[in-house]
């Protein structure tokens, strides 16, 4: 799903004839932190979304479809040897760049949604009873004013509005003005869906006396875990000198965890991080598979030197996930 900042660009029209893309990112990544750099010719469209430290996700449509994840970045970067594009470059606070960045695995469940039969306030509403973990997009009238509600878990955690900059907070009073706008022009809405919103939950697997039951971890825990790795991961890249490459100290650490945590025994291979993405086959509760990988991934830091760095890496992470920082009592 291509969506892009509804903000003005930073930098804008460059054309990728005259512009070596790699630099262009580590310039921005430099000067504004996080942020999008979207890629326009007659037949492809992309964008690439960066942190501070790396190109997060890529995303493309054109003739031959649509294509994402991080294969995508390399390819559209290559692109630019035989395909002209305009180039514009989009500012995006470090706090919503990982919502932007799994902006392209979001599916749409709402599509073309009209004030002449839904209202924009009421629809919020709506998304919040669905405890919505996604967005909507909406544009007003003809014209190219517009916004992009955020929301996760029912909340809604931030946007991105047409007259706003890269770096303005985006409060109530935006979104106040967006419905206000919707009310007096008319306008369209979409509504997307990045990953199910169901509530940590355990799946029952009963034998045939009914006895035994099977715990196994939900959805938005298991990706909360993994996009702990990929920003744990990131720290860990920072040390000098390790004595050993990420994924040994991993295995070491986890090998000392396996009698607290078993699911973490890297022989039983239950649990796995790799390329940043993770399996799990293994049977544990949502709060037993945090807190394993938060008191590993928080011992592995401090004793190499990287506890700081991680923890304030983690800020944006605490507030997304805040609903399960709480129920299970999560220290950082």
């Amino acid at each position: 799903m291509l969506v892009i900042p509804r903000e003005k660009p930073t930098l804008g029209n460059m054309n990728s004839y005259y512009v070596r893309i790699p630099r262009l990112i580590e310039h921005f990544q430099g000067e504004v932190g996080g942020g999008a750099l979207h890629f326009k010719s007659s037949s492809t469209e992309g964008i690439l979304f960066f942190d501070k430290d790396e190109i997060l996700n890529g995303f493309t449509v054109g003739r031959n479809g649509e294509t994402k994840g991080r294969d995508v970045i390399e390819q559209l970067i290559r692109s630019t040897e035989s395909t002209n594009y305009i180039l514009s470059v989009y500012q995006i606070r470090t706090e919503d760049i990982y919502f932007w960045s799994t902006i392209p695995n979001a599916k749409r469940i709402y599509q073309d949604l009209s004030t002449e039969f839904t209202d924009l306030e009421g629809l919020v509403k709506k998304m919040g009873t669905e405890e919505l973990t996604g967005f909507i997009e909406v544009a007003i009238g003809q014209s190219q004013d517009g916004g992009l509600i955020m929301f996760n878990n029912g909340q809604v955690c931030g946007g991105s509005y047409s007259w706003g900059t890269g770096d303005s907070l985006r409060d109530d009073q935006d979104l106040a003005r967006l419905i206000k706008m919707t009310k007096e022009r008319g306008g369209l809405f979409h509504v997307s869906r990045m990953q199910p919103a169901d509530p940590a939950e355990t799946v029952l697997d009963l034998d045939s006396d009914g006895e035994e039951f099977t715990p196994a971890p939900s959805l938005r825990v298991l990706t909360a875990i993994e996009e702990l790795m990929v920003i744990f991961e990131r720290a860990v890249m920072t040390v000098r000198n390790l004595d050993a490459d990420f994924a040994t100290l991993l295995n070491r650490k986890f090998v000392e965890k396996a009698e607290k945590f078993p699911f973490l025994d890297p022989f039983a291979a239950e649990f796995k991080y790799a390329d940043k993405k993770i399996s799990f086959v293994g049977d544990t509760t949502d709060e037993e598979l945090i807190h394993g990988i938060l008191e590993s991934t928080t011992e592995i830091a401090e004793e190499i030197g990287a506890h700081n760095k991680f923890k304030s890496n983690l800020e944006t992470w605490v507030k997304k996930y805040k609903p399960e920082v709480d129920t299970f009592k999560i220290k950082i």
